[in-house]
């Protein structure tokens, strides 16, 4: 039998021995270039609330860098801070984001936009609702914002009169009417203004109790207890949302009808809320990341104004309080839980 010319079989051996080297090496760089590039360009964006992961619809907000195309751990790196209701831990939070060199940051309303402002410099910042974003100085103007802050308003001092005004409807006979509000919340004191502008105009007299930690609120609760209000009405805010589900209980035990500027009182078990839907803000703020990233200074996106309102109201809360909620309010309700 003939054999291989050993020539042949030496240069056919060392052809496969290098074949073999340059792949396994090229095993190992390949993953290493990948994660060098994705150092790279991997934006990272901050994302700070005084609340917690469980009160705030960031499913919405990540639905929205979905729609867009961003995939959180794959295109975009998302570093998120929580307040837990607590706002004295945002400036805190806010200097961990900027030691992070985050390149957009997110804070979902008044307070942490104000950590944010003191924090990150001239990073852009994007807010997704904001209570009265000129009257509280955060920009110059709805259309120009003319800083690094930008991002949606929730105009709520507006809507404050017409809470009470549904209220009002749903419930004809009512003379008195609390309201529960945080006075350590900038942007509050304007939904109270108009909250009591438009308790004149209905002939309604308003108690006003303002809380700021849990020994408040339990006043608050001990003063509603003694003066027996027809209803209430509740802001929300970092506190009170922190607090929701005693605020929905105390209206429960109480047998007080209330109305909540957000759904998710409602859900708790509260009895209605009119509002703009926040889950639409959220969703909405990625299209403000988005273009950021793509090269937009925030001082030339206008602040937009929420769209999407809704009207929540809980049959079942109505009947465990003996109410009979009027049709023409079932009608204009947006979601009704039975």
């Amino acid at each position: 039998m003939k054999g291989f010319p050993i020539a042949d079989c030496r240069s056919s051996i060392g052809a496969t021995a290098i074949f073999v080297i340059a792949f396994a090496l090229s095993l190992v760089a390949a993953p290493l270039a990948v994660e060098a590039q994705q150092g790279q360009k991997t934006p990272r964006i901050g994302f700070l609330s005084p609340g917690n992961a469980t009160s705030s619809p960031t499913d919405a907000f990540r639905q929205g860098l979905r729609d867009l195309g961003y995939g959180e751990g794959q295109n975009l790196v998302v570093e998120y801070r929580w307040g837990d209701g607590d706002i004295a831990r945002l400036p805190v939070l806010a200097a961990e984001l900027a030691g992070l060199r985050v390149e957009v940051l997110v804070a979902t309303n008044n307070p942490a936009v104000l950590a944010a402002k003191q924090a990150v410099g001239s990073i852009p910042i994007v807010c997704v609702a904001c209570s009265e974003p000129v009257g509280t100085g955060l920009v110059a103007s709805l259309a120009h914002p003319g800083n690094n802050v930008t991002g949606l308003s929730l105009i709520t001092p507006e809507l404050s009169g017409k809470r009470l005004q549904l209220l009002r409807e749903t419930l004809p006979k009512i003379s008195s009417v609390a309201l529960l509000w945080d006075a350590g919340h900038v942007g509050m004191a304007d939904r109270v203004r108009e909250t009591e502008a438009a308790a004149r105009r209905l002939g309604v007299t308003l108690h006003v109790e303002w809380v700021k930690d849990p020994a408040n609120l339990n006043q608050a609760f001990a003063a509603l207890a003694q003066t027996r209000p027809d209803a209430f009405l509740t802001t929300v805010e970092p506190f009170t949302e922190g607090h929701r589900q005693r605020i929905v209980d105390f209206a429960a035990q109480q047998r007080l009808p209330a109305m909540y500027e957000d759904r998710e009182f409602v859900s708790a078990g509260g009895l209605m809320a009119y509002g703009p839907s926040l889950a639409a803000n959220y969703r909405r703020a990625a299209t403000y990341v988005d273009k950021i990233l793509k090269g937009a200074k925030p001082a030339d996106l206008p602040v937009e104004q929420p769209t999407q309102f809704e009207l929540v109201i809980n049959l079942r809360t109505a009947k465990a309080l003996g109410l009979t909620i009027p049709q023409s309010i079932l009608i204009r309700a947006d979601e009704v839980i039975r």
